[in-house]
């Protein structure tokens, strides 16, 4: 017999089991963040070849919105409110990784003044640019790439996408 509500104790215990055997996914959060021109933002991290979008990985138990204005905090010094959901990507497993959950918010626009003096702030970005929608899918690996595709198209006709795999 299964415990019910009615006992707390044994219904907290038969939720905690099935808690600790269910899949746990990664997530991953970016934003989009542009300068008064309408450039995106690109950052080339230290860890990972390539360019990327800014943001990075949840910590445990953390909301995705939430990881992404961290990393901008951590990352580029940036205390920014997030203009609402572009699109959540649903990555299946690829090389020694679990599948994840990959979220892209809009981070609005900069004024000029601080995209000018924006640079890396820690050790994990060792460059920056501001570059234009249309060339920035070139610089991003494939399936970031079609995740920014359509987070631009979000950002268009204020839908969000969901994705399978960047499609």
């Amino acid at each position: 017999m299964r415990p019910t509500p009615a006992d707390p104790e044994a219904w907290n215990a038969y939720l905690a089991e099935g808690n600790a055997t269910q899949a746990r996914k990664r997530v991953a959060a970016d934003v989009v963040l542009r300068d008064p021109d309408g450039n995106v933002l690109l950052v080339k991290p230290t860890y990972k070849p390539g360019w990327d979008l800014p943001g990075g990985m949840a910590e445990d138990n953390e909301a995705p919105d939430d990881a992404a204005r961290r990393e901008l905090k951590e990352e580029l010094g940036l205390d920014l409110p997030l203009q609402g959901l572009l699109v959540v990507d649903w990555v299946p497993p690829h090389g020694p990784w679990d599948d994840q959950i990959a979220f892209v918010f809009d981070a609005g626009a900069m004024d000029r003044d601080l995209a000018t003096a924006l640079r890396p702030h820690d050790g994990e970005l060792s460059e920056l640019a501001f570059v234009p929608p249309r060339q920035a899918s070139a610089w991003l690996r494939d399936r970031l790439s079609r995740r920014f595709e359509a987070a631009m198209a979000a950002l268009v006709d204020g839908r969000p996408r969901y994705l399978h795999d960047g499609g």
